[in-house]
């Protein structure tokens, strides 16, 4: 079975209830359809409900239990949705009209779902621009009480027969935090270990990323890992994680061997954390055009219930994928609480 297939197969073992923001959007509505015949959960479209309706049809289907529209304009709920967001930001200037206004808005409105309990999860951005769906899930679900920070990650596929014998890795972040400290950073590899474990069912084995491997150059920015290191194993004794450790070395069995020695992580990682933003982004997307990988995300880690952002260039299938990734955060969650 393939890392997708099994992925969503996973999923479909816990099946959740997922809203999706843009149901008005032809590649969204498809998406629904199959996830919803894969067995992944109940989905909800958001969006008018003459144009959603009018896709589906066009794709064979209509609204049924598992497969709904929720409207803002005509909603049952819009009224709570707009009560909420005014009690909840009108410590921040915002008046009735506006919180009224702002619950027909599709990203506040799926996210306010998932705050009110009537949704698992959402997922948005095949339209809106990242900031704007990343900003809906800050101000609406917020950050997860123990969290230190809200950060991102990718799930990287590996393509199919790889030398290296790997299915998929964690890259993060690559989508959010553009300059993390040390505690941050330590943060950030203790949240991607965790969707490690619920995503790819595997033990995480971590790499703190660097130009540098064990010493072998000195800078500021190296010691920022090495710290990062060092808090994160006080932290979190029981993890793997090793570094400050170069890509090869933390990727490459032989060079591991070679240059860190010792070190179980090192050849082995499953989960690589960037030093930074920079590297981060640059390293996935060289990762995906270069290496052939495929990038599931940015995937948000660190909220109070999940919430994820798609590219703007998604296909059904990367939704199919998110909208599965989300139903396993899901159940992650609900198995700690």
């Amino acid at each position: 079975m393939s890392v997708l297939d099994d992925l969503q197969s996973r999923a479909a073992a816990h099946p959740a209830h997922i809203v999706l923001s843009e149901g008005f959007d032809p590649r969204i509505a498809a998406a629904a359809i199959r996830a919803v015949d894969a067995g992944l959960g109940q989905i909800t479209l958001v969006g008018d409900t003459g144009v959603v309706t009018e896709h589906l049809a066009g794709m064979g289907a209509a609204p049924s239990e598992m497969l709904q529209i929720a409207d803002p304009a005509t909603s049952p709920l819009t009224r709570e949705v707009a009560q909420t967001y005014f009690d909840l930001r009108q410590h921040k200037g915002v008046t009735r009209d506006m919180a009224d206004k702002q619950a027909h808005d599709p990203l506040v409105f799926a996210a306010m779902l998932v705050r009110l309990g009537h949704a698992d999860g959402t997922v948005g951005g095949a339209v809106a621009t990242t900031s704007d769906t990343v900003r809906a899930a800050l101000q609406i679900i917020g950050k997860a009480a123990d969290a230190p920070l809200v950060s991102s990650f990718f799930l990287m596929v590996l393509p199919e027969g790889h030398a290296s014998g790997r299915g998929a890795m964690i890259f993060s972040d690559c989508g959010l935090v553009i300059d993390p400290s040390a505690p941050e950073l330590a943060a950030i590899a203790a949240q991607s270990a965790a969707s490690c474990r619920a995503l790819m069912a595997q033990t995480p084995k971590v790499a703190l990323l660097s130009f540098s491997t064990m010493g072998s150059a000195r800078h500021a920015a190296v010691t920022k890992v090495t710290d990062a290191l060092a808090q994160l194993r006080t932290n979190h004794p029981d993890l793997a994680a090793d570094g400050e450790l170069q890509f090869d070395a933390a990727f490459v069995p032989s060079v591991g061997a070679s240059k860190a020695k010792g070190s179980d992580v090192a050849g082995h990682a499953n989960v690589m954390v960037f030093p930074n933003l920079d590297a981060g982004n640059i390293g996935y997307k060289i990762a995906q055009r270069v290496g052939g990988c495929t990038a599931i995300g940015p995937v948000l880690q660190g909220l109070a219930k999940p919430a994820n952002d798609l590219s703007r260039g998604c296909t059904a299938d990367d939704v199919v994928h998110m909208i599965a990734v989300t139903a396993l955060q899901a159940a992650a969650l609900k198995e700690r609480t």
